[in-house]
Order: C-alpha cells, then structure tokens, then sequence
C-alpha cells in the first residue's frame, strides 16, 4: 500500500542514502519525515563525511554508467553546483601495476569512450610521462611506466559540505533531525503479524525513547548490519586508509585545479581543500574487515575506534606522493582515518524492503562509488517506497547468494583490520 503523504516516516541514518531520501520525499509532499542519527550531521560514523569525494561516470557496468551520469547533470545544477569541482579525473596504473587494475581501467573505458552524453573532447589518452605533463602540468613526478586517461568530465564534490547543505534544506522544508542518544537507534520494533509478515512498527534506540513510524528506512551504510544482522549475508563492512597533507597558501596556489589522480594501484588524490589547504589522499586496496562473533554467527562490524590507518596503506599513500608529487614527499601525513563502508559481492546496491516483513526498507551495499549519487539517490527509495516492491532485479533483497570478497574493479587481498600493523597506535574494537 503506498503511504499517504502525512503518514510518519522514520530514516534511520543521516549519512548520503538517509539525507538523499528525505530530501526527494520533502520534496515530493511529504509532510510527516524523522531522520534518527547518533550524531550531528555530518556523523563521523558517515563514509561521506569527508573533505571530497571523486565524482565520475566510468564503470565496469553500463547501468550505473547511467546512473552516475545523471547524478553528474545534477551536481552542475544550481542546487548542487557549489559543491561540484569539476577538475577532470586522471585514471591510471604504474608500472608495476598487476593485470587485474590494467583490465579493469580498460573495461571503465570502454563504459564512457564513444558514450553520446559525454561533450566531445572529454578524454585524451595518457600513454607517457609526456602526456601527463601535457595535460596536468601540477604533477612534478616521474610517474614512471603510468598509463592510462584523462576523463575531463568528472571531479569531486566536497563531501561534507555538501551533507551539511542537504540537511539544512530538509529542516528548512520540515523534516524533523533527532541525534544522539535519543537518535542512536539499537533495535528494530515489530508488532503483531500479519498475512506471515512482521509489522515494523519503528524503532528503540539507546536512551529507551521509542519512534514509531508507518514506515522505517535503514540508512546505515557500514554499520546496517549491527541493526539488522541478516543483512550480512549481503553486506560486508571494509575499510579503507584516509590521510592528508598539509600545504602553505603557496603551495595551495600550484596546485588548484588538478584533476583528481587515481592510480589504481596505488590509491588517489585531491587538489588542495580551498578553505584548510588539506590534500586527501587514500590508498587503494581490497579493503579491511572486522570480523566479529554475535550468538553464534560471524560478520564484519565497523572498529569502535576510526583513528590511524594500516602500515601498509601509508605505505601506498608515501609512494602515491613520491611518484606524483615528490616535493610533498617528507610532508608529515595527517588527519589519518580508516573509512567504513556497506560491500556488496556485485558492488549493487541493495534497496528493498526486508523480506517476511511489512513498513521496513533498507537502502544498503554503497560499496564504495555512492557518495556521487547524493543528488538521485534518493528518488529510487522514493519509488520503492510507493511501489511496494523493488522493480530492479539486481537490487532487490538476495537470497543465498554465496559472498565473495574477489571485488571485480578491486585489487589486493581483503585482510582483517585486526591481523594488520598500525602506523601509530590506535584503540582497535
């Protein structure tokens, strides 16, 4: 049954899937919307929370080749557009880079090469050191070996901002914040059956305040499966390393307006934050799980603690500065986190109501590429929402799908954040 305009919506996290959904549901009339979160927006529990956050269109999979490209259209409009760095993006492997990154950025490629929605001239091949140079003269590398494009129709958006912005307008339009305690939700309510199905009737969270809703949507990225332990079977919480460096107005000044930088198999890079002078850049991995036990049945739960990343990714970030940006190269890394986010085996979303249940959606499986989506991503919770069901096959609720941590755009070997070595010391779990 679709929901009337004014019955109670509950969305349990304000991170890019939770504020997306509001903000397409205010927008849409409705008039009765609460969004629960242990935080302030923007949490520190969010993967969105963050300086920037690449924003591009080539994919493996021309369906969300589709899907990125109409986000794209919307961050260039002028709701969006103030976060919106259209810098260009430079995609790429080293020379020692395995096969596996090599394939993937020719299978990216392939995606958006003689695409009709890209302006002409948006890519030029980077065979060379020459090449680089050429188009992004900011880089005072060797890059020795690096091959790959210049996507001139991408970049980033500031992530965080752009978060703060979206809950601005949701409360300017109505919808009611509730964070901390009395929004930290830890169970999921459920009332009388019906036709073999649980009712949702909300949920409870950690100060005891119960919040009923005619329905409740799962926004939680990483941390879903904490409140719903059957979405693990689907979802599986990875982390990957996040550091900065710092640079002088001057230094800021050289290298405004470089593309993003992703080599594959190295990690990626930023041009310079314009209000803190902050360059973020973060390895490139399978990513880190943390494997925990709960009545019986194992799955990996974000750290309690995000603070300090692996040896090894510093490591990555180091050679990423030396082969790209050599005079940074003694800069000391700072702000280092681990960022957590929802994986999927297919790297699919998963937005569905919950199988044997009535009034209960989750909005799941972010695997790393959603933050680009905040602009559209809300309107398909909206459809599911008055649909009743979930239209799109590979993004409904999977039954016995075998998971698997053999990511295909990925490189590297998955490994528990537990059997790693720290840079610094940190509080792990």
């Amino acid at each position: 049954m679709v929901p009337s305009k004014d019955q109670h919506i509950l969305i349990v996290g304000a991170g890019v899937f939770g504020l997306s959904t509001a903000l397409h549901l205010v927008q849409g009339g409705y008039t009765n919307i609460t969004i629960l979160d242990r935080e302030a927006v923007p949490s520190s529990h969010s993967a969105g929370n963050d300086l920037n956050k690449i924003v591009r269109a080539e994919y493996e999979d021309p369906f969300y080749t589709e899907l990125a490209l109409n986000a794209i259209q919307e961050w260039q409009t002028p709701f969006w557009s103030d976060f919106y760095r259209p810098t260009g993006y430079l995609l790429a492997t080293s020379i020692n880079a395995p096969q596996k990154a090599r394939e993937t950025i020719k299978k990216s490629f392939a995606s958006i090469k003689d695409h009709p929605r890209f302006p002409a001239g948006s890519f030029s091949p980077v065979d060379s050191l020459n090449d680089i140079k050429k188009y992004i003269p900011e880089l005072q590398g060797k890059m020795e070996g690096w091959s790959g494009y210049l996507n001139r129709y991408a970049g980033y958006a500031r992530a965080a901002k752009a978060l703060e912005y979206t809950a601005k307008i949701c409360l300017g339009l109505g919808v009611k914040f509730i964070t901390g305690e009395d929004g930290y939700a830890t169970e999921i309510l459920f009332g009388s059956e019906y036709k073999g199905k649980q009712v949702c009737v909300g949920v409870k969270t950690a100060s005891g305040l119960v919040h009923t809703a005619s329905r409740t949507i799962l926004c939680l990225g990483a941390h879903v499966g904490t409140l719903l332990p059957n979405v693990t079977q689907q979802v599986t919480a990875k982390s990957w390393a996040v550091a900065h460096i710092q640079l002088s107005p001057e230094e800021v000044a050289m290298m405004e307006g470089c593309p993003v930088v992703n080599c594959r198999d190295l990690g990626f890079f930023f041009e310079p934050d314009e209000d803190t002078g902050l360059i973020k850049l973060s390895a490139n991995g399978a990513g880190y799980t943390n494997i925990t036990s709960n009545a019986g049945t194992q799955a990996s739960v974000p750290t309690s603690s995000n603070e300090g990343i692996p040896k090894e990714d510093e490591e990555l970030i180091r050679r990423l500065i030396q082969e790209a940006m050599p005079q940074f190269s003694r800069r000391e890394l700072v702000n280092k986190f681990i960022c957590w986010c929802g994986d999927t085996s297919d790297s699919d979303y998963i937005i569905d109501y919950v199988p044997r249940t009535i009034g209960l959606l989750v909005v799941a499986g972010d695997s790393g590429h959603a933050f680009k989506m905040l602009p559209v991503a809300g309107k398909w919770v909206q459809r599911v929402l008055e649909d009743g069901e979930q239209s799109i096959g590979r993004w409904r609720w999977k039954y016995g799908k075998e998971k698997s941590d053999d990511i295909s755009w990925r490189v590297g070997q998955v490994k528990d954040i537990k059997d790693v070595e720290f840079s610094s010391p940190r509080s792990r779990m």
